[in-house]
């Protein structure tokens, strides 16, 4: 089985002029996914499983997905060409591309993305504001996350507040449902994550809101994307980037996809709308 990646690829193709057997060279093809693990993986593995299957129809290869521990990796696996496509956050795509010097390709995002948003909360009374966290204990996601790390403090500090000054600890989590669990356990004051797995977990009743409080919703951001890397062929890019603006919620395969992904469509994107993260990285010093 081969991936896209550079030296991979060139070996299928020289194996294929040799012995003429372009068929079996594509039936040996493989497409490989993967996700930042802004979730617990069983969840990122049931959101992916009927995903991998569609587009493994539509473009005519295997599609496989591929875990990683944690951001960094996912980012490097893109990068390295281990992997063909990710599902990233802004943030992540933001050191992709920097890392690889331009040569990652976002194809689209949902139509959330365009105007996401972090929402801060906490069990606590007294916590009313941002302005009430100083001297508080406070639970980013991933150090790498775009909406439960980098907005929230991008945010923080627009509002006067630096984290790691004026809060009493500053500690992450690793992961949005983590950061929920860690708020309503009392391990600490107030966390920060995405509004959008906060919303999934009210909507599935995994919170109790009488004791787990939004004190404070971010203005809006760009987020999430799908991104392949260069060595991706550019018919194969087309494909992929078909498959997903063609789903539509109004069919049973569409709906099952987009809910799993919590959108209600794809839409293109491109490398300019993440400049404002990329800016807002470097100004929080977590971009160099």
């Amino acid at each position: 089985m081969i991936s896209f990646s550079a030296s991979r690829t060139m070996k299928s193709l020289l194996t294929c002029a040799f012995i003429g057997l372009a068929g079996l060279c594509h039936a040996e093809q493989v497409f490989k996914v993967t996700a930042i693990p802004d979730e617990s993986p069983t969840e990122l593995a049931r959101k992916a499983a009927p995903l991998m299957k569609y587009l493994s129809e539509k473009i005519g290869m295997k599609v496989e997905y591929t875990p990683v521990t944690d951001y960094a990796a996912s980012v490097e696996a893109l990068v390295n060409k281990q992997v063909d496509m990710a599902w990233f956050g802004g943030f992540t795509f933001v050191q992709a591309n920097v890392r690889s010097n331009g040569q990652v390709i976002p194809l689209v995002q949902r139509a959330e993305d365009e105007k996401f948003r972090s929402v801060f909360i906490t069990t606590e009374d007294s916590i009313k504001s941002l302005a009430d966290l100083k001297g508080k204990t406070v639970s980013f996601g991933s150090a790498s996350s775009t909406s439960g790390h980098l907005m929230p403090r991008s945010f923080l500090l627009d509002a006067g507040l630096d984290p790691d000054k004026d809060f009493k600890r500053v500690s992450f989590s690793g992961a949005h449902d983590a950061t929920i669990a860690a708020v309503a356990a009392g391990k600490v004051d107030a966390g920060a994550l995405n509004i959008s797995v906060w919303d999934k977990f009210v909507n599935d009743k995994k919170v109790d809101t009488s004791k787990v409080r939004v004190f404070y919703t971010t203005p809006t951001y760009y987020d999430y994307n799908w991104t392949v890397h260069n060595g991706v062929p550019a018919d194969v890019r087309k494909k992929i980037t078909d498959a997903l603006l063609a789903l539509d919620i109004n069919t049973p395969q569409g709906k099952e996809i987009l809910e799993l992904q919590r959108a209600t469509k794809f839409v293109p994107t491109k490398v300019e709308n993440y400049a404002g993260i990329e800016k807002a990285a470097r100004a929080a010093g977590l971009l160099k």
